[in-house]
């Protein structure tokens, strides 16, 4: 029998919020073995009902979850109950509970996942990783990358980038002018990392553009703003995407967290299929 815990995270938006609250829980448990499972936008039965059936399929599988909707939680409760699943909403009392199910007594240490663990190093190391390999920067050694980011100007990719690295993810970004604006070896080996486009609306694109030129006081350049000019930029884009086969978001109407939690599915599935 494993002795590792398999930890689903089921979050009906980003799941930062349970993320944060589970990396303080653990902190309170030494010497236990964790795989996380994250799930965000969690918001139908379908979609409850396959992450039950993987759970199901592992031992020692345990379900901690934050979902605004009653219903969807209390189906969440009941289907774990009925396949015998621990499951807990965060607002329980999650030390307790899992005092229990580890059979180990918690620490009880105020702050315990502010240590300087090696986690806190590598998140720093990533940071650092992030800054030097912003805007096409440094791209002679972008296959250390966890991730890359590909995109048209202002399509948010500096912004993502830091924020996944301080989730821990090493992250390049490229601004793609052309096809041929990209790193030789990227487009020699598309498969190279996990490579994500960022799309966008092209009149958002306008209205953001127009204001980053107001706001670094310069007159409008007429083909960095046009909207005729934009919509063939993201339309090239989305044809290199496809070409090389990158999947994509829109992040039109994304946050930078929800972009992000979407951008860390991506690259779950990446590591499943290199597996």
């Amino acid at each position: 029998m494993t002795n590792t815990y398999q930890i689903y995270l089921i979050s009906d938006s980003t799941g930062e919020t349970l993320d944060r609250i589970f990396l303080a829980l653990k902190a309170q448990f030494k010497n236990i073995d964790y795989k996380i499972h994250s799930y965000s936008f969690t918001r139908t039965e379908n979609q409850i009902l396959k992450i039950l059936d993987d759970a199901q399929k592992n031992e020692n599988s345990v379900i901690l979850y934050t979902i605004v909707d009653n219903n969807l939680a209390k189906y969440l409760a009941n289907m774990s109950d009925t396949k015998k699943i621990p499951c807990f909403g965060v607002l329980g009392n999650l030390i307790l509970n899992f005092s229990k199910i580890l059979n180990q007594k918690a620490s009880h240490e105020p702050s315990g996942q502010h240590v300087l663990n090696e986690e806190y190093y590598e998140r720093i190391e990533a940071i650092q990783f992030t800054m030097n390999h912003d805007d096409g920067n440094s791209i002679n050694d972008i296959e250390k990358s966890d991730i890359i980011l590909v995109g048209v100007s202002r399509t948010s990719k500096t912004p993502t980038s830091i924020y996944l690295a301080n989730r821990g993810f090493k992250t390049s970004n490229i601004p793609l002018v052309n096809e041929n604006s990209l790193p030789k070896k990227l487009r020699d080996n598309p498969k190279l990392t996990c490579v994500v486009g960022l799309s966008t609306d092209p009149q958002r694109l306008v209205d953001i553009r127009k204001n980053r030129m107001n706001s670094l006081k310069e007159s409008e350049n007429i083909n960095y703003t046009s909207i005729d000019n934009i919509k063939k930029e993201i339309l090239n884009a989305k044809k290199t995407f496809q070409k090389y086969k990158w999947p994509s978001i829109d992040v039109t109407r994304k946050s930078v967290e929800e972009a992000a939690a979407s951008i860390i599915k991506i690259h779950e599935i990446y590591l499943n299929n290199a597996k």
